[in-house]
């Protein structure tokens, strides 16, 4: 077994290659909620309603591939915004790594198993519904307060 450090803690964001920085997306599918920002703090404010090519059963994406030109407004992350984006959910890979900080327990480059994304209560699965028939005037309806991680199992 090898004592190397995982790619992520020995290489920049812009250092990965196409494997490594796909494999940081846990899956949770928080980055395919509807936001809002406040305009009086620019907090952004998150709700149930996802995008409607995220798969509600497995947090995927069901046309990743042709994901930009179906949804116009669809944020591809690259190194170079992932620091511009505040929307990014605190608990994001992409968001975590460029500020510094770890992985936590349950993403699956730390856990071994993809399961744990759902196991820490992270993913959006069971939470979210497709934003199909609700108009941006009434997304203010389904703000959603974005659960904190379950504790590790022990």
């Amino acid at each position: 077994m090898s004592d190397a450090a995982p790619f992520w803690k020995t290489k920049s964001l812009s250092e990965m290659n196409r494997e490594e920085w796909e494999s940081l997306c846990d899956g949770c599918g928080r980055c395919c909620l509807n936001k809002l920002e406040d305009e009086d703090t620019g907090k952004f404010l998150y709700t149930r309603t996802a995008c409607k090519l995220l798969d509600l059963k497995t947090c995927q994406c069901t046309d990743y591939p042709n994901r930009a030109a179906r949804v116009p407004d669809c944020v591809s992350l690259t190194p170079e915004n992932v620091s511009k984006l505040g929307w990014l959910p605190q608990t994001c890979a992409y968001r975590l790594l460029e500020e510094g900080k770890s992985l936590a327990w349950w993403h699956p480059l730390v856990s071994g198993r993809t399961e744990t994304v759902a196991e820490a209560g992270i993913n959006v699965a069971g939470e979210a519904y497709s934003e199909e028939g609700i108009t941006v005037e009434q997304l203010v309806d389904h703000i959603w307060k974005l659960p904190k991680a379950k504790r590790k199992a022990v």
